[in-house]
């Protein structure tokens, strides 16, 4: 028998086919906002993820309510910082400005 060599050419692998996919699709918004809650609540651990009402990506800025003004306070010290680490997890730069309410 013999093998079709343009189909081992033609494979890819599930990040590329994904990225594809994404990219062709309207459904990048949402990939992205997920991706950037996950970040968040990864990077940020769980005593933030507790303060954390909701989470809202709208054209490069990322919209944080927060419950506690206290800790609101505190982070607005290091909203560089988190952007920055926002990014790199999710592996290209979303989030430009971070506004915490």
């Amino acid at each position: 028998m013999k093998k079709n060599k343009t189909r081992f050419s033609e494979e890819k692998s599930l990040k590329e086919v994904l990225e594809n996919f994404k990219s062709t699709t309207k459904l990048s918004k949402g990939f992205t906002q997920m991706a950037i809650e996950e970040a968040w609540h990864s990077e940020l651990g769980p005593a933030i993820k507790n303060y954390t009402i909701s989470l809202q990506l709208n054209r490069g800025k990322l919209f944080v309510k927060l419950s506690s003004s206290t800790l609101r306070e505190e982070l607005s010290y290091g909203k560089q910082r988190i952007i920055d680490m926002l990014n790199e997890k999710v592996g290209e730069d979303v989030v430009l400005e971070l506004i915490l309410v």
